[in-house]
């Protein structure tokens, strides 16, 4: 998800997209520990999607405006 995309978004949407992200890594990190995981890749953009999410919130916290 784009960086525009999540700032349309509110803030109880973004947090949940980020709670859900974070069930997804797990999972993901569970699927490598057990060798299933195929897209190791797909770790490192779940990782980058939270960080934008949280950033952008961060952002609205602290009043930045883009």
């Amino acid at each position: 998800m784009k960086t525009n995309e999540i700032r349309d978004l509110t803030t109880a949407e973004i947090e949940q997209k980020v709670k859900t992200l974070k069930e997804e890594l797990f999972n993901l990190r569970f699927q490598l520990a057990t060798g299933q995981l195929e897209n190791t890749a797909r770790i490192s953009q779940v990782r980058k999607g939270i960080a934008r999410m949280k950033t952008v919130i961060r952002e609205r916290e602290i009043g930045v405006n883009n």
